[in-house]
Parts: structure tokens; sequence; C-alpha cells
């Protein structure tokens, strides 16, 4: 497995314009605009926090250690709230963790404006305009561009990247990662051409409603940067500016385009999935041809993030093949 690839700074270039950001870099006062309008950023800030999944990766990805950041809730092993990629990175630096942040009930507010930060990142997040108020009174928010839990991982590294003063150092950082990206799907052919659905939050008692990831979720992007495609099924169950879908399983045989069948679950899960009635006439259910995916570090970087991809790229790719495989 590659654990994870050093990510060091590169020298702060030129002004370059920003996708998703109407600024240029090191000309302030720099204007983000995000889903909740604008966001002025006065001069570059110094204290970086965030809030939500992975925000943090980006900074501790260009070398800066936020001086607070959201614990981990899924795939921690070890419980201290640092996923293995977070505490490998941090190690990198030479740094101690900062206060993490709990957000098992929602942000914690008091918290982040105890960081006392001058700027908050949350490029991905599922923020609603009641939080991005209230954060908004602590410092200034880089919220995400268009829709709730819907930026893919570039956007995120742009967007937080610029909130830094930082999106040369950004552009490189994606492109790094795009060319792992391409240096590990040439060993897989067996991709090439293949559809991918990722099923969420099945219930092995009842699979009478099958739950998925639509087509605006990181994870079912990330297939497309994995040279899977995209089925139309899951592009014509989709609704705009919605993550997840859910269908009866009545009508299972809308997804016969799908070749390779992702979900979060155990062997129990996949045993009643070949057993049930419905679900099994899905031709990538029948064909064997599963990647299930449990709490640990593959099931949680299957969710793209810019320190998670290096870490267990080889091995989430080696899965999807596995399962191309069988399918055929």
């Amino acid at each position: 497995m590659t654990h994870h690839l050093v990510l060091a700074l590169v020298p702060l270039l030129s002004a370059l314009a920003v996708t998703g950001a109407a600024a240029q870099e090191n000309s302030y006062p720099l204007v983000i605009e995000h889903a909740f309008g604008q966001t002025v950023l006065p001069e570059r800030p110094e204290r970086v926090a965030t809030v939500a999944w992975a925000n943090h990766e980006v900074p501790l990805a260009l070398g800066i250690v936020p001086v607070g950041f959201a614990a981990a809730g899924f795939g921690d092993e070890d419980g201290d709230g640092l996923l293995p990629w977070v505490e490998a990175r941090l190690d990198e630096l030479g740094a101690e963790a900062p206060p993490l942040f709990d957000e098992g009930d929602g942000i914690d507010f008091e918290a982040v404006a105890a960081s006392d930060p001058d700027v908050i990142l949350a490029a991905y997040s599922g923020l609603s305009q009641t939080d991005y108020d209230m954060l908004s009174q602590i410092a200034p928010v880089v919220a995400y561009p268009e829709a709730a839990w819907s930026t893919d991982w570039r956007e995120m590294i742009r967007l937080n990247a610029a909130g830094m003063g930082m999106a040369s150092e950004g552009e490189e950082l994606i492109s790094r990662l795009e060319r792992e990206i391409q240096d590990t799907l040439a060993g897989y052919p067996e991709l090439e051409g293949k559809s991918a659905m990722f099923i969420t939050h099945l219930d092995s008692t009842d699979l009478s409603v099958i739950r998925f990831y639509s087509a605006n979720d990181t994870r079912v992007k990330f297939f497309q940067d994995l040279g899977l495609t995209m089925p139309a099924s899951v592009q014509e169950a989709t609704q705009p500016g919605q993550y997840s879908g859910e269908v009866s399983a009545e009508l299972i045989d809308s997804f016969e385009d799908v070749d390779i069948f992702v979900s979060y679950g155990s062997s129990d899960l996949r045993e009643r999935l070949l057993a049930d009635p419905l679900v099994s006439h899905m031709p990538a259910v029948a064909n064997g041809a599963l990647v299930m995916l449990g709490n640990d570090a593959v099931g949680t970087g299957a969710n793209p993030t810019p320190l998670s991809i290096s870490w267990v790229l080889d091995d989430y790719v080696a899965m999807l093949a596995e399962a191309a495989s069988a399918g055929e």
C-alpha cells in the first residue's frame, strides 16, 4: 500500500485566477464566492481553523497546521480523533494535534471561537445558512460552492487553498494527486469502460428500499477519477442539489447498466444481497461484482480527500478491479 505522499511546499508563485473564487492570489482584499454569497478576506490569514469533514487536510497538505479542526467521526480506529493519514502528516510536519472540535451534535461554535481563527475553511461541508451566519461572526468563512456535501476533492482544495492565499500551491497539489492516480490506474486496465454505483445505508433486515449516493456525491465523482463511468440510471435518479437518493427495490431493473456495486457493510450484508429475491436480480449483484467497505482506512478513503487518496489508492483500486473481473 502507498501509505502517504509527502506533500512538500512549493514556492509561492505570481497571481493566479482560482476556479470558484472571484479573486487573485496575493491580491487583498480577497473575495471568494460560494453558495451563501461572498466572503471577503482583508489580508492573508495566519490562523486557520476548519470545520466539517476533511477540510483540515488542505492546510495540512500545504504545510499549515490549523489552530483547530473537526475530530474524525468515522474510520478512527484508535479513537484519538485523527485518521491515520492526518496523524502521519502531523508527524511529518513535527506538529502536535491542535484542539479537535466535537461535531457529533453539530458544529461546536464555542470551540471554534476559542481557537481565535482568521479564517474558517468549510468548502466541503453541510453548512446551513444558520451555521454559516454563526461562523461568520467568528471569522470569514469559505463555504461550499453550490450544494451541501457535493464539493469534489479538487474544488475542496481550490477553495480552501484560495482562502489561505495559497491558490498556486493548491493547483500543484491537485496536479500531483492526478499524476499519482493515473500512474496507479495504468496497472488496472480491467476497470476501463466499467460503471459503478455506490449504495449506502442499506438495512440488511429490510432490502425493500435501495439507498444510494447520487451523481452529486464525492464518492461517486471519484469513480470517474478511477476510470469508471457514471451509469445513466444513477444520473437519471439524481435530484438537483441532493447527494443521495433512494428507490424501491421493485425498480431494481432500472440499474441493469451498473457493473460494480459498492457499499458499506459486512459479509452478512453481502450474503443477504445475494439471497434477496429482488436485489439479487441486479446484474452487478448476481455477478458477485461487489465491493463491501468497512469502518477502516479504505472505507473512509472511498470518500476522497487530499491526504487519504495517496493512503488508500492502491487497495481501493485493487478491490474495484477484482469486482470488475468478477462480472466478466
